[in-house]
């Protein structure tokens, strides 16, 4: 927000995807993939074919030990094919993995990029209202968190599903009894599996948002730390954080507590068939119903299938977080566009009528206002802080569309106009200016992409930002985390210079000036004056001799016009700007 601080009070979070979008989305991601996975599949299914051998071919060996019939050519060629099934199943896994590690990059680049235009779609008011913490979360820790299951799910789930498939089919195959016996570990799998996803989703997506609420407060804390201190503020804020972190810990504990059972019980199944395999299966043998060379083998697979099945687990855990993070993704999508019109404005005229608005209900911030910007004109709005001057910014920007009454730009709403038509009409600029990584001509290229360089080195030298050219590696210099930091006047600089090279036919500009020295401040506004010649430029002013220098000053007062006229006027008038220019200047001219 601005220096109104209106915006205080109100929070909004970012949705969270429902399930089935999230299999919807999740099945359009992979379905772009469908040959890859298909590829895959197929070589994770002759890996675990290939993982059988072995040790089927050790209780071939063991019997031929028992019968008497082992030569050393015969045990020999054997192990050979032992030997061999181990190095073909490794290279098979390799290239699986391989595949799939690739297989995620793609996908997790595509749902990066979706990520970023869903975001960047995103209404403003809900962009800032959320916070920064909720959006940061979701664009570390939770596309972190999917970008592990992408890569590593399919190279380790799969085959770890499939090896469990084939192994069991092994056992029935060498052993029906000894198949149907070993299917005791499935009722406790099924009752700790199904309790866990009962209960995984929600707590995950609780930790998420808790997460973010922690993140939020920290983030805030450290961006004003001066005005923590200044205001003796330390005390309160270590009980937010304390208050946050408590929460994180207990919806962190929930989730610990849910992979403690899933664990324990799961553990405790997976070694009953191995039990039971050697238990029933050597009573077969000392009773002629099975070979020795038949049990080591089944015995063998049971002990195989202990690892598949544990990373199944850890995947059905892992699995549920990664769900639980896309679904947090996905949900930015779910917040509702603001509505948009086709009807293309008659004119550059601003409109205002009955305009209320309100951060809280029930406590407008604006009332009623009325008000005519014409096309053109230099409109200063002036007022006291927290008066509404930043919040009616915004509404004759089309960043917010009022509670009630119309903000109009040649009869059409401003806030319902596409944004592409929105950016060539009107831009606001307010004191928070971003400076992204990159060349100093990409974050001026932004406003004009087809801009040449000269056209570049003029817009920063209309706003007086001579040290472009000074610096040794001018346009080509590397800004931002990483880079040269630039102060806040040269980042306000840079962003004005984005606004000339943008050209709108509107501007709004909030205190833009504010973090410039007053000397620079001046001959700043004075140049962009001179360049926005015969456009409308509506200046939210904090130092007075911006309103002086303009066509008309209207100001702001508890969320009223209270007063509108040219600067000579409203001066002999001795009303509120006549107070507001006396305690700048002193005295009244």
């Amino acid at each position: 927000m601005g220096a109104d601080g209106n915006g205080a009070g109100r929070t909004e979070t970012l949705p969270v995807a429902g399930p089935e979008t999230v299999r919807r989305d999740a099945r359009r991601l992979l379905g772009a993939e469908r040959g890859t996975l298909v590829r895959l599949g197929a070589v994770a299914c002759l890996a675990s074919a290939v993982a059988l051998a072995g040790p089927y071919l050790l209780g071939r060996i063991v019997d031929h030990l028992e019968a008497g019939t082992a030569t050393a050519g015969t045990v020999d060629r054997l192990a050979l094919g032992v030997a061999g099934c181990a190095i073909a199943h490794l290279l098979l896994t390799r290239y699986t993995r391989l595949g799939a590690f690739r297989f995620g990059e793609r996908t997790l680049l595509r749902l990066r990029e979706d990520f970023v235009d869903r975001t960047l779609a995103l209404p403003a008011r809900m962009a800032e209202s959320s916070g920064t913490g909720d959006l940061t979360t979701r664009v570390t820790a939770d596309v972190g968190t999917v970008g592990t299951t992408l890569r590593r799910a399919l190279p380790e789930v799969v085959p770890a599903l499939l090896q469990v498939l084939f192994l069991l089919v092994a056992v029935f195959w060498l052993s029906p009894l000894l198949g149907v016996l070993i299917l005791v570990a499935v009722p406790p799998s099924w009752w700790v599996a199904r309790w866990y996803l009962l209960r995984s989703r929600a707590a995950y997506l609780a930790e998420g948002a808790a997460n973010s609420t922690a993140v939020e407060g920290v983030t805030a804390t450290a961006e004003g730390g001066h005005t923590v201190v200044a205001l003796g503020l330390e005390r309160t804020r270590i009980e937010v954080t304390d208050t946050d972190t408590e929460h994180l810990y207990r919806a962190r504990g929930r989730t610990l507590a849910l992979r403690t059972v899933l664990y324990s019980v799961a553990g405790f199944s997976f070694s009953l068939p191995t039990t039971v395999v050697l238990l029933v299966g050597g009573l077969l043998y000392l009773e002629g119903g099975a070979s020795l060379g038949v049990v080591v083998t089944c015995a063998l697979y049971m002990t195989q299938t202990s690892e598949p099945l544990s990373t199944l687990m850890i995947w059905l855990e892992q699995l549920q977080g990664g769900g639980a993070s896309f679904a947090r993704l996905r949900g930015v999508g779910e917040v509702t566009p603001a509505p948009t019109t086709r009807a293309v404005p008659a004119d550059d005229r601003i409109e205002v009528r009955g305009a209320r608005y309100s951060y809280v209900d029930g406590r407008d911030v604006l009332h009623g206002i009325d008000l005519d910007v014409r096309p053109g004109e230099r409109l200063a709005v002036v007022g006291p802080s927290g008066a509404g001057k930043t919040t009616l910014g915004r509404l004759l920007a089309g960043v917010d569309a009022p509670s009630t009454g119309r903000v109009t730009v040649g009869g059409v709403p401003v806030a319902a106009l596409p944004p592409e038509e929105l950016r060539e009409r009107v831009i606001l600029v307010d004191q928070e200016h971003h400076v992204f990584v990159g060349s100093l001509r990409d974050n001026l290229a932004i406003a004009a992409e087809d801009a040449d360089d000269a056209a570049l080195l003029a817009a920063a030298d209309t706003v007086g930002a001579d040290w472009v050219r000074s610096l040794p590696e001018g346009l080509d210099t590397r800004v931002g985390a990483g880079g040269t930091t630039l102060d806040a006047a040269r980042a306000q600089q840079l962003a004005l210079a984005r606004v000339v090279l943008a050209d709108p036919h509107t501007v709004v500009l909030d205190e833009a000036t504010s973090l410039l020295d007053p000397t620079t401040a001046r001959d700043t506004e004075r140049s962009l004056a001179a360049v926005l010649h015969g456009r409308t430029v509506i200046a939210i002013a904090h130092r007075l001799h911006t309103a002086h220098d303009a066509d008309r000053v209207a100001v702001v007062e508890e969320g009223r016009i209270a007063e509108l006229g040219t600067h000579d006027e409203l001066v002999h008038a001795g009303g509120p700007y006549a107070s507001l220019w006396r305690s700048w200047h002193g005295t009244v001219p």
